[in-house]
């Protein structure tokens, strides 16, 4: 288990803030050092199962090393509030940047596997007519990677419509009859809105 220093005291802490601005390396590394433990507990907030927290912490250190550098106590802020604030948006940073990396996928890259077990591209689905796009997006499971194009290209009307047509978000699929109802539309209406709603949804994926 790894241990961390003890805080300094705020004589010390004034001590090798001065050495560190006159570009004393030792004094930074000092300063760095000693409050460990404060990125140590704000990591705490964002482990999740999936995410690595020796990485978190080596992020979390960036943003300390960052404050220490950057600090100017006449601001008025102690030097370990604004290093929590630092430390905050380096790791804020970083997880935004894995959530947008999360959502981009390659037309080329294999998505799921067809009823046949051969994998399937977001490329193949764009090759598919307008009436087979959302079946071979549900058929490989892979909504979820184009959440991002489906939230952007679709209007909440049409959105509502496909989702309860297709069964998205765990939900049984439901005939256009039954959507009419709920909607309190007509049939031919529920199906004008879910043939637009293919139609730039495959539009959207060949761009």
């Amino acid at each position: 288990m790894q241990t961390f220093k003890r805080p300094l005291s705020p004589s010390e802490e004034a001590h090798y803030l001065a050495l560190s601005r006159t570009g004393d390396l030792e004094a930074r590394n000092t300063l760095v050092e000693y409050n460990l433990r404060l990125v140590a507990h704000i990591v705490k907030k964002y482990q999740a199962p999936n995410r690595n927290t020796e990485d978190l912490l080596s992020i979390g250190t960036i943003g300390l090393i960052k404050a220490v550098n950057t600090y100017d106590d006449s601001k008025g802020s102690r030097l370990v509030t604004y290093a929590s604030r630092c430390i905050e948006n380096e790791l804020l940073m970083r997880l935004r940047h894995e959530r947008k990396e999360s959502r981009e996928v390659s037309l080329y890259e294999p998505i799921g596997t067809d009823k046949e077990g051969n994998e399937i591209s977001l490329m193949d689905i764009i090759s598919c007519d307008e009436e087979n796009v959302l079946t071979n997006i549900i058929a490989c499971d892979s909504i979820k990677h184009i959440s991002r194009i489906f939230d952007k290209t679709l209007e909440p009307r049409e959105q509502k419509v496909i989702i309860m047509r297709y069964g998205l978000d765990g939900n049984a699929p439901m005939s256009q009859r039954d959507i009419a109802a709920i909607l309190n539309i007509s049939r031919s209406y529920v199906s004008r809105i879910e043939k637009k709603a293919l139609l730039k949804l495959r539009s959207a994926l060949a761009g």
